[in-house]
């Protein structure tokens, strides 16, 4: 099984890996950097719809499915589970959703086995360490580990919720990776003040980022049915002890009770209110970064994706949760992700460029 699992995930790699062979012999590594990216971006909004579509459960073994490596070799064991409980987390269909995910996953990880090879066997070419590639491939594994954690805990919230961060820090080292790879630009100095504000709006990106992972992982988006109330009041009864309380199962409290609908609601509410806090620093960062053309299109991009963001938010609350909707959120959270760890790497090159002469990055062969 473990053979055949890793003939899949080489096969999907395969074809990003072919075309990138096939267009030429310059900045290979580079264009496979920013493919890599490209595709983890995909695995995440991918990750997203696998749980929002409750399908996280739907081969309820790792890294198989009931010991086979696809659905159609298991589909004995998935019809029995799914006539025993019709609408519960086994059914067909979940099972090749949660796949699917899984094969993408693997896929990644060859991109990233070859990126790391190709870091170290041309690293004075690229003229650069090749320990951030090299860390992207632990990342990974360790980002595995915690996927097989995922299911062998039932989707315990803290599970699921790391399992999200640690795929956004790839996600970032990516950036950085490919950011550091692109030809050298003509830079701003005078960008380079934006450093600071842009690490503080990053950061708080990636508060709000964890809290929307937080309601996520704990079904909790439609605890406050109306906006901007929440449930008719500004401030709603809530329950923060048990809505955060780190570890504890699914639905239920530390003690093994149900969890109280405050405590979803202290969940929503956190996440919404704070969401106003990002929305309007991130707001005005885009706006005063928008002076700086040296950035390119980033800040104005930041602000398309902030106007889609909060789109995509109220319509999970209004529209009662739409699939459609609640995965662009959460692939919009990735893609601020994204732009916010390009603009950090351009305004801290800026910085740079004020004091030292920055060494021109050589265009990658490989």
């Amino acid at each position: 099984m473990l053979f055949q699992l890793g003939i899949i995930g080489l096969l999907l790699a395969l074809i990003p890996l072919t075309y990138v062979m096939v267009r030429g012999s310059r900045d290979r590594y580079r264009k496979l950097v920013w493919i890599t990216t490209f595709l983890t971006l995909d695995l995440i909004m991918f990750g997203s719809f696998t749980r929002l579509t409750d399908s996280g459960l739907g081969c309820p073994d790792w890294p198989g499915c009931y010991g086979r490596a696809t659905p159609f070799h298991a589909s004995e064991a998935i019809r029995a589970a799914e006539a025993l409980m019709p609408t519960g987390p086994v059914t067909m269909a979940k099972a090749w959703i949660e796949m699917l995910h899984r094969y993408f996953a693997m896929a990644v990880g060859v991109l990233l086995i070859t990126l790391a090879f190709l870091a170290w066997r041309k690293r004075k070419e690229l003229r650069q360490p090749p320990w951030l590639a090299t860390g992207l491939l632990v990342l990974v594994c360790v980002q595995g580990a915690f996927g097989a954690w995922t299911v062998t805990m039932k989707l315990q919230p803290i599970i699921v919720g790391t399992h999200l961060m640690l795929a956004m820090l790839l996600l970032s080292g990516l950036i950085w990776l490919g950011s550091r790879n692109d030809r050298p630009r003509q830079h701003d100095p005078g960008s380079g003040k934006l450093y600071l504000p842009a690490l503080i709006g990053t950061a708080l990106l990636v508060i709000q980022i964890a809290l929307g992972g937080w309601v996520s992982t704990n079904y909790a988006v439609l605890a406050c049915t109306d906006f901007p109330l929440c449930n008719g009041e500004l401030v709603p009864r809530m329950d923060f002890q048990h809505g955060f309380t780190l570890w504890r199962e699914l639905g239920k409290t530390a003690a093994g009770d149900y969890i109280p609908r405050e405590a979803l609601v202290a969940i929503h509410w956190v996440h919404r209110m704070f969401a106003f806090v990002v929305l309007a620093y991130l707001g005005w960062f885009a706006m005063r970064a928008r002076r700086y053309p040296a950035l390119g299109r980033s800040p104005r991009l930041l602000l398309l994706f902030l106007g889609l963001q909060l789109l995509t938010g109220l319509s999970n609350i209004v529209l009662d949760w739409p699939l459609v909707a609640a995965v662009a959120h959460n692939g919009g959270a990735a893609v601020l992700l994204l732009l916010m760890v390009r603009l950090v790497y351009n305004t801290r090159l800026a910085r740079q460029s004020a004091t030292v002469p920055i060494p021109a990055v050589s265009a990658a062969r490989t």
